[in-house]
């Protein structure tokens, strides 16, 4: 009996949305966003850009699906935690997905975050900065604080000079942006603390009355 001398092909994984979400963040943690295609994704799934359209139906609907596998990849804490305990285990923990995907944190940082994994990422965050300080007009000035914060230490270390010249300086390395971004960290929460209504801020300030606008006469 003749033997098939034809290697047998390679069975492929069938094409998932999951599956093209892996293989889009491995082509971007390896080359970056500038140089991440459909087409280059298709090549790299054994198959054409069309098959990867019919799951995603435009660019934007795959990277809102990279911003929102990121994000879920955030653990959570339990409730009955202490409020700043769990926003520093929320900050590093960002932190740390930015270092994880260097390469992708620009597009994480410029999103509007307003994909599910996004919204309860940033609802949780609020949630947590109000646990910390029940006061309205507070919490949400400090929840817009805390993202100022943790964006501009992210997109620093992942695309500022700690991928530059000055890595290597006295006062630059793994080591010293650590205790840099605990630092900052701490000096945030302090502030959050000195802010507590338990100082004698009501819970439920108002906001000021808005000036009114006066408009030159014609």
């Amino acid at each position: 009996m003749a033997r098939n001398s034809a290697a047998a092909a390679p069975v492929r994984p069938p094409l998932t949305r999951e599956r093209i979400v892996a293989a889009a963040l491995a082509l971007i943690d390896r080359d970056g966003l500038g140089a991440f295609s459909v087409r280059g994704l298709g090549a790299s799934l054994g198959c054409e850009p069309m098959s990867v359209y019919h799951y995603f139906p435009a660019k934007a609907h795959l990277q809102d699906a990279l911003v929102d596998d990121a994000l879920a990849s955030i653990p959570t804490d339990p409730w009955d935690a202490d409020p700043f305990d769990r926003l520093r285990a929320l900050a590093r923990s960002y932190r740390a997905l930015a270092r994880r995907h260097p390469k992708l944190y620009p597009l994480i940082a410029a999103h509007r975050l307003d994909t599910p994994a996004g919204m309860r990422f940033t609802e949780q965050a609020l949630r947590l900065v109000h646990a910390a300080i029940p006061n309205d007009r507070l919490a949400a000035q400090y929840f817009r604080v805390l993202g100022y914060y943790l964006t501009g230490a992210a997109l620093d270390e992942t695309a500022g000079d700690a991928n530059g010249p000055l890595a290597a300086g006295r006062f630059e390395g793994p080591e010293w942006r650590e205790r840099a971004f605990e630092l900052g960290l701490d000096s945030l929460l302090d502030a959050m603390r000195a802010a507590s209504p338990a100082i004698g801020i009501p819970a439920t300030e108002p906001l000021p009355a808005p000036k009114p606008v006066i408009r030159p006469k014609r």
